[in-house]
C-alpha cells in the first residue's frame, strides 16, 4: 500500500455537489477503484457508465452521496438509500458502499464518512443504519464495530436475485 504524504490530512466531508464536475466525476472513479479492490470484485464501469452514475445517483429520490476529500483529492465516497423500517415504523439509512482509496485509508475517511450518514440520520429522524461488510473483510468490520455496529441476533444473509437486462 503506498502512503499519500499530504500537509493538510484534514478530512472534509459533505454531501455531493452534482453541479461541480469534479464531484461528478469523482462518483465514477471512486466507485471504481471500489470495484478493482481486492473487496470489491466485479467488472469496471465503462466510461458511459461512469459518466451516468452522478446522475442517476442524483435523481434517485433518496439518495446520499457523501465525499470525503484531503486537500483537493475527493479519496472516499459513501453512498447509502433512506429506507423504512415497519418494525420501528420510521424511516432508516442502509449504506450501501463506503469507499477509501487505499492510499489514503488509516487517515479516518471511513469514519468522518460514518460520523456524516449517522448525523443525516439523526437529522431525519431515522432508527437506525444498516449496512452490509463482507466477513473476509476485518478492516472494515473493525472500522464499523467502533463506530457502533454490530451484527443482528440472529444473524442474517445477505441474498440476491439479478434480473436479466
Amino acid at each position: 500500500m503506498t502512503k499519500v504524504n499530504v500537509k493538510n490530512t484534514e478530512v472534509i466531508v459533505r454531501e455531493c455537489d452534482y453541479a461541480n464536475p469534479e464531484d461528478r466525476n469523482a462518483t465514477g472513479i471512486l466507485i471504481n477503484a471500489y470495484i478493482a479492490d481486492e473487496m470489491g470484485g466485479g467488472e469496471p464501469l465503462t466510461p458511459p457508465q461512469q459518466s451516468r452514475l452522478a446522475e442517476a445517483l442524483r435523481r434517485h429520490p433518496k439518495s446520499i452521496v457523501l465525499l470525503a476529500r484531503i486537500g483537493e483529492i475527493r479519496c472516499g465516497m459513501l453512498v447509502a438509500f433512506e429506507n423504512f423500517s415497519t418494525f420501528t415504523v420510521s424511516p432508516m439509512i442502509n449504506i450501501h458502499d463506503v469507499i477509501v482509496l487505499k492510499e489514503y485509508r488509516g487517515k479516518h475517511v471511513g469514519k468522518r464518512l460514518l460520523e456524516a450518514v449517522s448525523g443525516i440520520a439523526k437529522k431525519r429522524g431515522c432508527s437506525r443504519i444498516t449496512l452490509e461488510v463482507r466477513k473476509d473483510n476485518p478492516v472494515a468490520r473493525h472500522l464499523y464495530q467502533s463506530m457502533g455496529f454490530d451484527a443482528p441476533v440472529p444473524e442474517l444473509d445477505y441474498w440476491r436475485k439479478y434480473l436479466g437486462e
